[in-house]
């Protein structure tokens, strides 16, 4: 073999092995300001439900995982730009989202409750809720529900994080939040919790929260058959353990 075909095998060889190497290794979008699901830990690491399960997955299918995180508010244009390869930071699957991302089955299924102060007689029904000043987290199922039902009666306040919405409801600024059942149960635990409670019934019944990826990528195949695994092999139970006394399925 002369020098030049050396070199053309060499180079291919490389190139096959890049692409396989490229391929073994998948970065994952997550918020980290939204515990238990995903936040960070004292230490700074990414830490959560979410990030568990991400985990899990990538080991099914025998890849290496890089978490990179992203402002919620941006985090579905930082998927299409390729800065992650899918998102899985407990977004819920919406007719409008589903334009722009592909989602995968649900990897649990979520309920929006009001949460204010105990002892408050606070109701939740339309006519009570006038003129109150009620919080939620921007761009999410709970500010959207709250803009499309009483965006006209209530005083919204939409905030860039659940935990400064949180803030603002234990300072007094809110007079309750509508808020994810699952991560406002962690919250009304914690010290800055202990003097709220949930109110009313849960206002949203099917919001199901799913992993996203770009428009027509493959990847959505073998998330879900990878969900499927660690749903048989008792994996997601252990992963909900840890965090749930009840199942999130």
């Amino acid at each position: 073999m002369n020098i030049k075909k050396l070199f053309l095998a060499v180079a291919a060889t490389l190139l096959v092995n890049g692409a396989a190497l490229a391929a073994d290794k998948l970065r994952m979008g997550v918020e980290a300001a939204y515990p238990p699901f995903n936040n960070k830990d004292t230490s700074g690491q990414v830490v959560g439900f979410d990030v568990d399960i991400g985990k899990a997955l990538c080991a099914k299918m025998e890849v290496e995982c890089e978490i990179v995180t992203s402002d919620w508010d941006g985090i579905i244009p930082a998927l299409q730009s390729q800065k992650f390869d899918f998102l899985v930071s407990s977004m819920s699957i919406t007719p409008e989202r589903s334009e722009v991302v592909d989602f995968t089955n649900p990897y649990y299924s979520n309920k929006l409750q009001f949460i204010a102060k105990k002892g408050d007689d606070f109701k939740t029904d339309g006519d009570s809720l006038k003129g109150k000043v009620i919080g939620a987290q921007r761009a999410t199922l709970s500010g959207t529900w709250l803009e499309d039902k009483y965006g006209m009666d209530v005083d919204l306040k939409l905030y860039d994080t659940s935990e400064n919405a949180f803030l603002d409801l234990t300072s007094g600024r809110l007079d309750a939040i509508l808020a994810d059942k699952y991560a406002s149960y962690d919250w009304l635990k914690s010290d800055a919790g202990k003097d709220f409670e949930f109110k009313g019934d849960a206002v949203e019944q099917s919001d199901k929260i799913g992993i996203a990826v770009r428009k027509g990528d493959a990847l959505r195949d073998k998330l879900n058959a990878a969900l499927q695994e660690i749903i048989a092999d008792g994996t997601y139970k252990k992963i909900n353990d840890k965090y749930f006394p009840f199942s999130i399925l």
